[in-house]
C-alpha cells in the first residue's frame, strides 16, 4: 500500500476518476508525488524509467480532460504507460512489476479496461487508435481516441502510413506526438505556446471553419487563404507535413506545463475531425541521474540478490560487441545496421570506433533489412543486428529482399528464446521455426560463448543469407578463443555416449539437457545448426537409442525439433521421440529460471518426461535400455 504520510495526494487517487475531482491547483504536488513514487518502485521491480518520468504531466493531463475508459487511450511503445498504470488503479501492485504472476511492462488489455491496446512493439498507436476511432463513428458513439506516440516511434513507415490514412478520413482522431528528444523541432517557447492556445481555441476553430465554407465557393481566393494560412503556421510551428497530411497541428507546446497542457487538450477535445498535438518533454524529467543520462534509465534492471562471484563473464550482447570490432578491423567490408538498438545490441563501441561504418536506421526493421540487401548488391559484408521479435516485423524483406536473392547479409538476432521480465511481446519463442523455412538461410543456435563468436564468423564468411541467435544475458561461462574461427556448416558435435535416451539440444538449453544427460545416462548432442540440419547423426542416434528428445527455447510448433521429426520421416527410423520446447501459447513474464520450469523445459522436467515415457511403455525402469514399442 502507499503511505498516505508520504503520498498524501497520490494515496487519494485510485482512479482517473478521483484525478477529475482534484482541484487543478493540487496536480502540480501530484506530479511530484508520482515521479517520486515511479523511481522508488521501478528502482527495486527494474523496468523502463526514464520515458515515463517525461509523461507524468501528459498522463495526468490525459485523464483529467478525457473521461477513460470511455474515452481510448492508445500508449505507443509502452515505455511511457507507467505513470498511467500508477493512476488507474494499480498502484499497489507496483512493486509487482515485470515479476511472475505481477503487473506487466507494458500496457495489457487483460490487465486493465483502461489499456485499450496492448503492445509492445513500437510505432502501432496511431494505426489501433484510427480503427478504434472508425468503430465509433459506425456505432455513432461521441467518444474521443488519442494516440500517445514518442521514444522514438514516429521514426517507423507505419506511423506515416497511418497517420496518410487518417488524414484521408474523417475520424474524431487525437495524435499527441511526445517529442522527448527534439527530433522534429526545438521551437518552445510562449510565443509557440500562446499560438498553440489560439489554433487549439473555439475562436479560430470557428474562423477557419466559417471561412471554408464562404471562400471554397471562390476557388481561386480560396487557394489563396489556403496558402496564406500555411505560411503564417508555417513560420511558427514546424507541423506543414502533417497539415498536408490532413491533420489539423498544434504546438509544439510544454509537455511540463500541466496548467497549460490542461487548456489546450481541453479545447482540442471540442474539435472534430484528426488532430495532431507536438509536445516536448525531457526524458527522466524530475530525477536526476535520468536527466543528465536518459539512455542508462531508459530501462534498469531490477537489484541482484546475488554477489557476482569469481571471474567476469560476458553477455552473448557483449560478445556479439567484440566480435564486431575485431571483424570490422580485419575486414573493411564489413557495415553494421540496427533499427535503433545501438545500446541494447551492444554497438556502442562499435558506433564509435567506426561511425561511418555504422548504420542505425531509427525504429524501422523493414527499412534496415532491404538496407543491408542493397549493400549486400554492392559486395560489401552487412552484420544486422536485431531482437528475436523486431525481424519478425521485417519478415517480408528477409524473404523477398535477402534470402530469394542469395545475399550475404549476417543476422545477429539478440534476445532469442524467453527472455524473462520482458515477458511475452519480447520473447523470441517464433525465430527457429519462421527462419528455418525460408531456402538459402543458415540457421545456427549458440550453446554457449566461444561457439557464439564462432557462429558470427562462420555466417560472416558463409556466401550467403545467415542467421546467429542468442539469448538475452550471461552464457554458462566458457572460455572465449581469440580470432576468427568457423564452425563446419551443419555439423553437430556429439558431447557424451550413453545407453537408450539420446537428447539432442539446440542453443541456450544445453546446460538443462546436461544436468537431465548424467542423470539418465543420456547421450547428448549440442545440434549447433538448425538449418542445413545434421542428418547423419541424427539417424546415428535414432538407430542406436529408444528414444530422442529434441530440446530447444523455441516453439515445438515448426521448430528445430520438427526438423529432426522431418529426417526421421523421410529416413523411416524406428524410434520414438519428445519433443521439449516452448508451449503453443504466449509465455508472461517473470525470470527465465521460473519460465522454463513452468514450461516443463528444466532438467527436472526433461527426466519428468522421460519417466512418464517408459511408464507409458509398461517399463518401470525408466533408464532401462529396451522398450517394446516404437
Amino acid at each position: 500500500m502507499v503511505s498516505p504520510e508520504k503520498y498524501p495526494l497520490l494515496a487519494q487517487v485510485n482512479s482517473p476518476a478521483e484525478l477529475r475531482e482534484l482541484p487543478e491547483a493540487e496536480l502540480k504536488a501530484l506530479t511530484t508525488e508520482l515521479r517520486e513514487f515511479l523511481v522508488e518502485t521501478v528502482s527495486k521491480t527494474g523496468g523502463h524509467l526514464s520515458a515515463g518520468l517525461g509523461t507524468v504531466e501528459l498522463t495526468l493531463a490525459l485523464h483529467k480532460v478525457f473521461n477513460t475508459p470511455e474515452d481510448r487511450l492508445v500508449w505507443d511503445v509502452g515505455h511511457q504507460s507507467y505513470p498511467h498504470k500508477i493512476i488507474t488503479g494499480r498502484r499497489d501492485q507496483m512493486n509487482t512489476m515485470r515479476q511472475h504472476g505481477g503487473l506487466s511492462g507494458f500496457p495489457k488489455r487483460e490487465e486493465s479496461e483502461y489499456d485499450t491496446f496492448g503492445v509492445g512493439h513500437s510505432s502501432t498507436s496511431i494505426s489501433a487508435a484510427l480503427g478504434m476511432a472508425l468503430a465509433a463513428k459506425h456505432r455513432e458513439e461521441e467518444r474521443k481516441v488519442i494516440a500517445v506516440i514518442g521514444d522514438g516511434a514516429m521514426t517507423a513507415g507505419m506511423a506515416f502510413e497511418a497517420l496518410n490514412h487518417a488524414g484521408d478520413l474523417d475520424a474524431n482522431l487525437l495524435v499527441i506526438l511526445n517529442d522527448n528528444e527534439m527530433s522534429i523541432s526545438p521551437n518552445v517557447g510562449a510565443l509557440s505556446n500562446y499560438f498553440a492556445k489560439v489554433l487549439a481555441g473555439r475562436l479560430y476553430s470557428t474562423m477557419r471553419e466559417g471561412s471554408k465554407k464562404v471562400l471554397s465557393k471562390m476557388p481561386p481566393v480560396w487557394d489563396l487563404a489556403q496558402k496564406a494560412e500555411e505560411h503564417v503556421k508555417g513560420m511558427v510551428v514546424p507541423g506543414t507535413l502533417f497539415e498536408e497530411m490532413g491533420f489539423n497541428y498544434i504546438g509544439p507546446i510544454d509537455g511540463h506545463d500541466l496548467p497549460g497542457l490542461v487548456k489546450v487538450l481541453e479545447n482540442m477535445s471540442k474539435l472534430s475531425g484528426p488532430q495532431f498535438l507536438h509536445i516536448m518533454t525531457k526524458k527522466g524529467k524530475g530525477y536526476p541521474p535520468a536527466e543528465e543520462n536518459p539512455i542508462a534509465y531508459h530501462g534498469i534492471g531490477a537489484p541482484s540478490a546475488k554477489p557476482t562471484e569469481g571471474k567476469y563473464s560476458p553477455s552473448y550482447t557483449e560478445i556479439f560487441g567484440q566480435w564486431l570490432n575485431d571483424v570490422a578491423e580485419a575486414d573493411e567490408r564489413m557495415v553494421a545496421i540496427t533499427p535503433a538498438m545501438r545500446e541494447g545490441s551492444g554497438m556502442v563501441e562499435f558506433s564509435e570506433n567506426y561511425p561511418e561504418r555504422y548504420y542505425d536506421v531509427g525504429i524501422a526493421e523493414q527499412h534496415a533489412v532491404t538496407l543491408a540487401a542493397g549493400l549486400a548488391c554492392e559486395e560489401l559484408k552487412p552484420v544486422v543486428a536485431i531482437y528475436s521479435t523486431f525481424l519478425q516485423r521485417a519478415y517480408d524483406q528477409l524473404i523477398h529482399d535477402i534470402a530469394l536473392q542469395n545475399l550475404p547479409v549476417m543476422f545477429a538476432i539478440d534476445r532469442a528464446g524467453l527472455v524473462g521480465p520482458d515477458g511475452p511481446t519480447h520473447a523470441g519463442m517464433f525465430d527457429l521455426s519462421y527462419l528455418r523455412c525460408i531456402p538459402n538461410m543458415v540457421v545456427m543456435a549458440p550453446a554457449n560463448e566461444n561457439e557464439c563468436r564462432q557462429m558470427l564468423t562462420t555466417g560472416f564468411m558463409h556466401d550467403g543469407p545467415s542467421a546467429v541467435r542468442y539469448p538475452r544475458g550471461k552464457g554458462p561461462g566458457t572460455e572465449i578463443e581469440a580470432g576468427f574461427t568457423t564452425l563446419p556448416i551443419g555439423k553437430a558435435n556429439v558431447i557424451r555416449n550413453g545407453s537408450g535416451i539420446a537428447i539432442l539440444s539446440f542453443g541456450a538449453m544445453l546446460h538443462e539437457a546436461e544436468e537431465a544427460a548424467k542423470q539418465l545416462n543420456a547421450s547428448l548432442v549440442n545440434m549447433r545448426f538448425v538449418k542445413p540440419i545434421d542428418a547423419e547423426v541424427i539417424k546415428e542416434m535414432a538407430f542406436n537409442h529408444q528414444l530422442i528428445i529434441t530440446l530447444e527455447d523455441n516453439v515445438v510448433q515448426g521448430g528445430a525439433g520438427s526438423a529432426v521429426n522431418e529426417v526421421l520421416a523421410m529416413n523411416d527410423t524406428p524410434v520414438s521421440v519428445i519433443n521439449m520446447g516452448l508451449p503453443d501459447q504466449f509465455v508472461e513474464h517473470g525470470t527465465r529460471e521460473e519460465l522454463l520450469t513452468q514450461c516443463g523445459l528444466d532438467a527436472a522436467s526433461i527426466i519428468r518426461q522421460v519417466e512418464g515415457f517408459y511408464q507409458d511403455q509398461g517399463t518401470c525402469d525408466f533408464s532401462a535400455k529396451g522398450v517394446n514399442s516404437h
